[in-house]
C-alpha cells in the first residue's frame, strides 16, 4: 500500500500521496487539495514546496553532495570537460567517442553569430552591463532564427540547443570587447571551448595572444561545478517561462535576468566589492570579522555559508584546489588575494564561523579566481551564466517532454481591501 499523509481540515480528513524519489526523498503530493478543500498551501519563495520531479541533479545540502545524472560532481571535475558535461545534462548520459566528437564539431559549427547581430551592441551604451546586454541579445536570436521556435518539435530544439551553447561565449566576449571600445575578435573553431572563449575576451588584432593552460583549466573546473544546481531562482524561472510553451531563446533569456540578481548569480560580484570595501578601510580584517559577528550590525560577509549546504558547499571543496593552484602559479601581489586569505583562514578555524557552518562558499572562490585571470567584476555572473546553460536547457527540455507538465500558475492568499465602491474622480 502507498504511503500517505492526512491532513485534518475541520471535520475533514484528506489523504495525501507521498511521492518517494531514488534517493528516498519524500513530497507530499497536495495537487488535489484545493479542489477537494477549497484551501492552498502558503509556502513564501516556496523554500519547502517541490515545484517538479525531476531526473537531472540531485543535491543534498545536509551531506554536501552533489549529482549530474546521477554522477558525483567530483568525479566530473576531475575527469571531463565542460562540453562533456553539457552533454551529460541535456542528454541523460555520458557521451561514447563519437557522440562527444560529433557533438563538438556541431558546437564549433554554430559560434559566430549573424552579422545584423552586431549591430546591436552599437545601441547599448559603453558602461552597459554584460548581464542586460546577454539577457537582450540571447532574447533576439528567437527573431534571428524562426526556423526553430517550435518547443514541440525535436528537430528545432535540437539545433536551437547547440546555437545556444555555442554562441553564448561570442554574445559575453562581444559584450566585454564593447565595453572597452575595441574590435570583436571572432570565434576560432580550432581551439578548445574555454580557449576559444578567452581568446575572444583577450585578444586583439594587434598583438599575439595564447590563452594560460592554467586559466584554461580553472574556467573550464568553474563552468562544470555551475552547470546545475536543482531548482534554483533562475532554473525555476526557466521551467516556469517554458511552462507556457515559450521558445528556447526566450526561456534562456528569462534564466539570464534571475542569475543577474545580487541574491543569486550577482553574488561572487558581491564578493570582490566586499574585499575592495575592506581593503579601502586600511585592510582590517580584524574589524570586519567583528562587524560580522555582531548582530546589532548591518554589515555582512559575502560568499560564506549556503542557504542550501549546511555542512559544506562541494563545489568550493573542488576550486578551493584551483584557487590555490592558480595564486601560487601567479605569484600576484594584491591586496585583496591576502585580504581573502585572511577571510578564508578565519572562516576554517574561528569558532564562530565553523560553528555556524559559514565556510567559505563557491562564490567566494569563483570570485577570487575570475580576478586573478583578468576579469572584470562584471563580467563574473555572465561566466557564472555561460556555466548555468546546460542545466536551463536540461530542465527547459525535461519540462517540455513531461507528460504531467502544466503551465505553471502559483496561488495566492489574498491580504487586500475588501469589496469598494468606486469613487469618481472629482470626489477623490
Amino acid at each position: 500500500m502507498s504511503e500517505v499523509a492526512k491532513l485534518k481540515c475541520g471535520d475533514q480528513e484528506l489523504e495525501l500521496p507521498i511521492i518517494t524519489g531514488t534517493e528516498n526523498e519524500k513530497g507530499i503530493d497536495i495537487g488535489k487539495l484545493r479542489s477537494t478543500t477549497g484551501m492552498v498551501t502558503l509556502d513564501q519563495g516556496y523554500v519547502n514546496t517541490g515545484s517538479t520531479t525531476s531526473a537531472v541533479t540531485f543535491l543534498n545540502g545536509e551531506e554536501g553532495v552533489l549529482r549530474y545524472r546521477g554522477y558525483p560532481i567530483e568525479q566530473l571535475a576531475e575527469n571531463c570537460d565542460f562540453i562533456e558535461v553539457a552533454y551529460l545534462l541535456v542528454y541523460g548520459e555520458l557521451p561514447n567517442e563519437k557522440e562527444l566528437v560529433t557533438f563538438r564539431e556541431s558546437i564549433s559549427s554554430h559560434t559566430m553569430l549573424h552579422e545584423d547581430l552586431k549591430s546591436f551592441y552599437d545601441g547599448f551604451p559603453r558602461d552597459a552591463h554584460p548581464m542586460a546586454i546577454l539577457s537582450s541579445v540571447v532574447g533576439a536570436l528567437s527573431t534571428f532564427y524562426q526556423d526553430s521556435l517550435n518547443p514541440h518539435d525535436p528537430d528545432q530544439v535540437e539545433v536551437s540547443i547547440h546555437r545556444l551553447i555555442a554562441k553564448l561565449p561570442t554574445i559575453a566576449s562581444y559584450a566585454y570587447k564593447k565595453s572597452l571600445g575595441q574590435p570583436f575578435t571572432y570565434p576560432d573553431n580550432s581551439k578548445s571551448y574555454c580557449d576559444n572563449f578567452l581568446q575572444m575576451m583577450f585578444s586583439t588584432p594587434c598583438a599575439e595572444y595564447t590563452s594560460d593552460p592554467v586559466f584554461i583549466s580553472a574556467l573550464n573546473m568553474l563552468l562544470i561545478v555551475h552547470a546545475d544546481h536543482e531548482q534554483n531562482c533562475s532554473t525555476s524561472t526557466v521551467r516556469m517561462v517554458g511552462s507556457a510553451d515559450s521558445n528556447l531563446f526566450a526561456s534562456i533569456s528569462s534564466g539570464i535576468c534571475a542569475l543577474w540578481g545580487p541574491l543569486h548569480g550577482g553574488a561572487n560580484e558581491a564578493v570582490v566589492q566586499m574585499l575592495n570595501q575592506i581593503k579601502a578601510d586600511g585592510g582590517d580584517v580584524d574589524k570586519y570579522v567583528k562587524m560580522a559577528k555582531d548582530k546589532e550590525d548591518g554589515f555582512r560577509l559575502m560568499g560564506f555559508g549556503h542557504r542550501v549546504y549546511k555542512n559544506f558547499d562541494p563545489r568550493a571543496t573542488i576550486i578551493k584546489k584551483a584557487c590555490d593552484r592558480l595564486l601560487e602559479k601567479l605569484d600576484i601581489d594584491d591586496p585583496l588575494f591576502e585580504i581573502a586569505q585572511k577571510l578564508e583562514k578565519v572562516a576554517l578555524e574561528d569558532e564562530y564561523f565553523v560553528d555556524r557552518k559559514l565556510y567559505p562558499n563557491v562564490d567566494f572562490y569563483s570570485g577570487v579566481i575570475y580576478r586573478a585571470m583578468g576579469i572584470p567584476v562584471e563580467m563574473f555572473t555572465v561566466l557564472f551564466a555561460i556555466g548555468r546553460l546546460p542545466g536551463w536547457i536540461a530542465h527547459w527540455k525535461e519540462m517540455q517532454n513531461s507528460p504531467s507538465s502544466r503551465i505553471c500558475r502559483p496561488r495566492q492568499v489574498y491580504t487586500g481591501p475588501l469589496n469598494r465602491e468606486f469613487v469618481t474622480l472629482d470626489k477623490r
